[in-house]
């Protein structure tokens, strides 16, 4: 493990233009698409554009034989950016290294489409793969970001549909509580490279549309309750301003009985997991998730 490359990585990140503070929607949209093209997606696995609850989609699987199950992925941007093209780098990643296929969801965006709206397309989702003949248990959810955050979401919206729950969750550097009550918020702003307080709060915005954050479906962290809940794995970094959204939330899990891995890495920014090429502690985190995702779905 090389504390160099972190610190080679946060100083470059420090020098690269923001992408939270263009001046419209748009704007943010194409300048996160550019940062995230710069990820190379494996050549080793196959993608394909398909449709899942009536929203589009792209099927990732290994060229290889795939293994059994089902990886239902939710990309980042802050509820308003973002595609499965933008993810696609950490979703081919995570499908090389379980030998599982991933279907990255193109959910809706704010603020266009505010809250609930990419829950529901997240429900629909997983409704239609399951009347499609697919185990419960042989689906896992992972997202990174906005999207890990709604791994959690839309598997408290599937449940309190009557659904069954998915066999697990993976979620990388989630955002969990639209309140920004966690005590990281205050005391990592200046460290985390990507983020800062207001301009969170403007992001979060957008995907609110007027909504009280203080809910279960926009503050899990804080609200949610998690019985039934499969086991979850959430990674984060010690540099996120969001680094407490996951670690109330493993506290929650705790109380309601669900297992629950909280993986904490130092001195690594949001969504660390991304830099496998560059940084040694990205690859050794999606070898975890990996193995996580690997013994729970059957």
């Amino acid at each position: 493990m090389s504390w160099q490359q972190r610190q080679i990585l946060d100083a470059g990140l420090r020098r690269s233009p923001s992408v939270a503070g263009p001046r419209s929607v748009g704007e943010m949209r194409e300048g996160f698409a550019a940062l995230m093209a710069m990820f190379p997606v494996p050549e080793d696995v196959r993608r394909t554009p398909t449709e899942l609850g009536g929203r589009p989609a792209v099927l990732v699987e290994p060229l290889t034989e795939a293994r059994p199950g089902t990886i239902l992925y939710f990309h980042g941007g802050s509820f308003s950016l973002g595609s499965p093209e933008t993810a696609m780098s950490l979703t081919a990643h995570l499908v090389r290294r379980t030998g599982i296929r991933a279907i990255s969801l193109d959910y809706r965006l704010a603020p266009e489409n505010p809250f609930p709206a990419a829950i529901q397309d997240g429900v629909a989702a997983y409704r239609d793969l399951l009347e499609n003949g697919l185990q419960a248990s042989s689906i896992g959810f992972a997202g990174d970001s906005a999207g890990g955050g709604l791994t959690v979401t839309t598997a408290l919206a599937a449940r309190d549909a009557g659904l069954p729950m998915p066999a697990a969750i993976v979620a990388f550097s989630p955002g969990l509580d639209h309140t920004r009550s966690g005590a990281s918020m205050v005391t990592k702003e200046g460290a985390d490279p990507f983020f800062t307080r207001d301009s969170m709060t403007a992001n979060g915005r957008l995907y609110l549309g007027g909504a009280d954050p203080d809910q279960p479906l926009l503050a899990p962290a804080v609200r949610a309750d998690l019985s039934g809940f499969p086991p979850i794995l959430l990674q984060v970094g010690t540099n996120e301003m969001l680094l407490d959204d996951s670690v109330r939330l493993a506290e929650r899990a705790r109380e309601a009985g669900v297992d629950v891995v909280l993986d904490v890495t130092a001195g690594v920014p949001h969504v660390f997991q991304s830099y496998v090429d560059t940084l040694d502690e990205a690859g050794l985190a999606l070898d975890r998730a990996a193995l996580f995702v690997r013994q729970q779905l059957r």
